[in-house]
Formats: C-alpha cells, sequence, structure tokens
C-alpha cells in the first residue's frame, strides 16, 4: 500500500466520521466544529487530486467564513434546552427518507466513475492547477467574467449606498 492510498483512506475516514459527529453532536457548536473537520479533509482530497484552486477556495470560503457565520448565528440564537423545538417523530421519517434519497442519487452519480477516470487518464495532469484555470478563464471566458465584475462593483455602490445615513 503507497503513502497516497493511506492518505486517501485517512482522509476518507476523517470526513466521514467528522460527518457523522456533525449529524449526533448534542452541541450545536460541536457540530460546527465538527464540520470545519470534514472540510479539511474534504480539501484534502482536493490536493491529492491536484486541485488546489478548489481546496485553498474550500478552505478560505467554507472553513473560514461560511463557519464563522455558522457560529455567531448559533450563538446569537442562545438556544438551551427550554428554547429548542420538540422532535416529531414524522421529521425523523422524513429525514430518513430525504437520507435515502440523497444516497440514492449519489450512488447513481457515482456508478460510472471509473470510465470518466480512464478518460481523464489520457490528458494532461495539470488540469486543476490555477495557471490553467487562468487561461481557460482570461481566454474563453474573459466577457463572462468582465460582466460579473462590473455586477460586483455595482453590488457594491449599492450596499454602500443603501448603507449610508441622509
Amino acid at each position: 500500500m503507497t503513502i497516497t492510498a493511506i492518505l486517501f483512506w485517512f482522509l476518507t475516514v476523517l470526513a466521514l466520521l467528522g460527518a457523522l459527529m456533525v449529524v449526533s453532536s448534542k452541541n450545536p457548536v460541536h457540530s460546527v466544529l465538527w464540520l470545519i473537520v470534514v472540510f479539511f479533509a474534504l480539501s484534502g482530497h482536493y490536493i491529492m487530486m491536484n486541485a488546489q484552486f478548489l481546496a485553498i477556495v474550500n478552505l478560505i470560503v467554507y472553513a473560514g467564513a461560511i463557519m464563522v457565520l455558522f457560529l455567531f448565528v448559533i450563538m446569537l440564537m442562545n438556544m438551551n434546552a427550554d428554547s429548542e423545538p420538540q422532535k416529531n417523530q414524522w421529521l425523523k421519517l422524513a429525514g430518513a427518507i430525504a437520507g435515502g434519497a440523497l444516497m440514492l442519487v449519489l450512488v447513481a452519480a457515482l456508478k460510472d466513475t471509473e470510465t470518466r477516470y480512464r478518460s481523464l487518464e489520457g490528458a494532461e495532469g495539470n488540469i486543476g492547477l490555477i495557471e490553467q484555470l487562468g487561461k481557460v478563464l482570461f481566454t474563453d471566458y474573459v466577457l463572462p467574467f468582465e460582466i460579473s465584475s462590473v455586477l460586483f462593483l455595482s453590488a457594491m455602490v449599492g450596499a454602500v449606498v443603501l448603507g449610508k445615513k441622509d
């Protein structure tokens, strides 16, 4: 067994264990912390797939900004045992059905991954690198990129104008 396979299985077990702890933790803050562990494990998988950009974006955006937002919301809600809603049996059944449907969709989506992997083996080894992403972004998709930058600029100006006091 190679070091890559050992690292893959370690990250997989870590991600699955973290996901189980997210669902089974009673404390919402602990659930968020376990979700951060899952995001770190997924970033490790992205690095192993030679997709460094996705790994860094996953860490910065999800494990950083979104998790801080989740923690602030949970702490501001100040939930305790008295204000916690009572669990209904129908909700548990609906959750089990939704989880089973999600598992069915994932199995259907992953059933032909071997053939897709074989088609990618013939490609160059730098598919997920930032350099390749930049070349495609600034050659094939330069117009949508510039339009989105103008849209973001107008959204920032609009937020400043709306937030400005008269």
